[in-house]
């Protein structure tokens, strides 16, 4: 089987400054943020990336969607690579994070129709897309609600349902219930695994093992930059431990510390 996604011994570094040396306790001016990673992600599953704060994951995420370029290797959207045809690779995926801003003077009824003019969607496919992600995270009510009226959880929620207006084939959503309330978060996670079903490909980053046991079919542990392991649930969990362990096994090797 082909892969959806396909991330080649990509690798990118930042310039770090004084301040934020400071932050990362280091004289080094550079920071390998992603060292030779590579991984694949298949139609009709979740793939998750796991791994502590700083780890890559986010950097990883951003050059899958074409916001960050990786300083070597490539990364292919269904044979497209996002170096030489992110405009086409842009038409296929979502890329969903906190850092989304919306501005709070509009409705979530105005900026999805917005969106959608973007994608070049016409009256009525929009007004289907609308009614269905609206139902589903229970905007409806809310549609003529300011941004900045809505609570967090019901912001959250209005930026998945723009992100997902033009019902992209491919989802890369960064750290998924981070902030959230339980109930939003439940939404969220069910919306994700329906998402599975209906033949999407899905790659999530989260520091959060529970999470991962929950929804993700495969699973790659990132560390430093590198993806130390990957592969199954159950070829990764021995049945003496459970995933967490693995995990902090792992980082103690990689890291060269103890938790």
């Amino acid at each position: 089987m082909n892969a959806t996604v396909r991330v080649e011994d990509i690798s990118k570094t930042f310039h770090l400054s004084r301040k934020q040396q400071k932050i990362e306790q280091t004289n080094i001016s550079t920071k390998k943020a992603v060292d030779h990673l590579s991984f694949e992600a298949y139609q009709g599953e979740i793939y998750g990336l796991l791994g502590p704060n700083g780890a890559g994951k986010t950097t990883t995420l951003r050059c899958i969607s074409t916001l960050m370029r990786p300083d070597e290797g490539n990364i292919f959207i269904n044979e497209n690579s996002v170096l030489k045809n992110e405009n086409e690779v842009r038409k296929t995926i979502a890329f969903l994070t906190s850092d989304l801003k919306l501005e709070n003077f509009f409705t979530p009824n105005y900026l999805f129709i917005y969106f959608a003019k973007l994608h070049g969607m016409n009256d009525v496919y929009t007004k289907q897309r609308k009614d269905l992600l609206f139902s589903k995270f229970g905007i409806d009510k809310f549609a003529e609600v300011k941004i900045g009226d809505l609570s967090s959880g019901m912001r959250q929620k209005v930026q998945i349902a723009i992100s997902l207006v033009h019902d992209p084939e491919v989802i890369i959503f960064d750290e998924p219930t981070n902030g959230l309330d339980v109930l939003t978060a439940k939404v969220v996670t069910d919306y994700l695994i329906d998402l599975k079903k209906q033949g999407k490909t899905i790659i999530v980053s989260t520091h959060i093992f529970s999470l991962v046991e929950k929804i993700c079919d495969r699973v790659g542990i990132i560390i430093n930059g590198k993806l130390v392991k990957s592969g199954t649930l159950d070829s990764i969990i021995d049945k003496d431990i459970d995933l967490e362990t693995v995990f902090f096994n792992l980082f103690m090797l990689e890291s060269g510390e103890s938790v």
